[in-house]
């Protein structure tokens, strides 16, 4: 029997991650792979697509209702998706009170005890990844996560935000088997945007693991509450979607520690692009320091 593969998509919030990783994992399901969802994110979008519902009960709200964790069973938080993709969501507190992920941290320790990754191929954790620490770094940290996918754009603090994250994979690289996988970019129709991408990406140690271009045909099958997959199976962007699951399904054992750049050496790369000019240098780095703050 083939080993368990770990993977997590983190990339900056609203960069397209979810559906990116949804679709993803659609396909992976179509090539006969057993899936199972871990969303990480509080907002419970990780399974929507797959389970073609607003949002999923989570773990943590479950656990709420019942008393405690311990008075949860598997069945309670795990449902089963198209193409027969296990889905759970972690959830977190209400905005602005308490730690959110610890629920990441309470839902992986219950799937694991209950036997929620027995008989599946591959485990997916969906990360909200503009924040790297405490229990959103949990795959990763405790040594769950093996490969990190990172969803990003030609956008300036879309680059920043992989950056970060690849700050985030090198602090654990050394000491668990933690590696980046590559990178994914989601078309936002910006200037240069592949070659910028592929340069981050050779910058990072990694590589561009596939192109995703931009289609409505996305937002017309999320507005259905389905994955392209489902939605129109024979469209182009269905074919991106398969072409991308196949590369991270080939792509086992080949991931590296990452080599994080600083915010000097990002924007000489957008200056080398011409999508940045030397008096907006002072604009943008503030900008990011505030972000970073």
């Amino acid at each position: 029997m083939a080993a368990l593969r770990q993977i997590a998509f983190y990339g900056k919030g609203g960069i397209g991650k979810s559906t990116t990783s949804q679709n993803t994992l659609a396909a992976l399901a179509e090539m006969g792979q057993k899936i199972l969802i871990v969303g990480c994110d509080p907002k419970a979008d990780s399974t929507r697509l797959i389970l073609h519902a607003k949002a999923q009960d989570t773990v943590l709200s479950l656990a709420a209702e019942a008393g405690s964790v311990e008075d949860l069973e598997l069945e309670d938080v795990l449902k089963v998706g198209y193409r027969d993709i296990r889905c759970v969501e972690s959830g977190g507190p209400e905005p602005g009170v308490g730690c959110a992920g610890r629920g990441v941290i309470t839902s992986i320790n219950f799937l694991e005890e209950n036997g929620a990754y027995d008989g599946v191929d591959y485990v997916s954790y969906d990360v909200l990844g503009d924040v790297v620490c405490g229990g959103f770094a949990m795959p990763i940290r405790e040594n769950k996560a093996q490969e990190i996918y990172i969803v990003m754009s030609g956008e300036m603090m879309a680059m920043y935000a992989a950056n970060n994250i690849s700050k985030g994979i090198l602090k654990y690289a050394n000491s668990g088997g933690v590696r980046l996988g590559g990178l994914i970019c989601n078309e936002r129709q910006t200037d240069k945007e592949y070659e910028l991408s592929d340069a981050l990406a050779k910058k990072l140690g990694t590589k561009l693991i596939h192109f995703v271009p931009r289609d409505n045909v996305v937002q017309h099958a999320e507005l259905r509450r389905m994955t392209v997959l489902e939605y129109d199976p024979d469209s182009k962007q269905a074919a991106e979607y398969r072409e991308l699951a196949s590369k991270i399904h080939n792509n086992a054992g080949n991931g590296t520690i990452p080599t994080p750049i600083t915010m000097d050496e990002l924007e000489d790369l957008l200056m080398e692009f011409g999508i940045m000019k030397k008096e907006d240098e002072s604009i943008i780095g503030k900008k990011a320091k505030e972000v970073a703050a």
